[in-house]
């Protein structure tokens, strides 16, 4: 087993090389997750939200996928990362 794999379990250890695994793991995460891009534009007295709309599988059905969610009435969410996790910061949101 090599010595570099005990620094990849916590966030605040160095590797002897100077390197913080789990941030370089969560930037590659971050960099490959969705490709979309969201734009929102806000007006005196209204506002657009746009995003694109990629379906992973041609076995899911398209109308189930979404990246635009309402918190509450006035409130909404435009989400362009992982699904799952946008579904869990939304509904901790509510």
């Amino acid at each position: 087993m090599s010595r570099d794999s005990n620094y990849d379990h916590h966030i605040s250890i160095f590797s002897p090389q100077g390197r913080l695994y789990q941030m370089e793991y969560a930037f590659k995460a971050a960099n490959t997750s969705s490709g979309l891009t969201g734009v929102a534009v806000r007006g005196k007295d209204s506002c657009v939200v746009v995003t694109q709309k990629k379906v992973p599988d041609r076995l899911m059905d398209p109308s189930s996928i979404t990246s635009v969610f309402a918190i509450t009435p006035k409130i909404g969410c435009l989400c362009t990362g992982m699904s799952a996790d946008a579904k869990a910061l939304v509904q901790r949101a509510r």
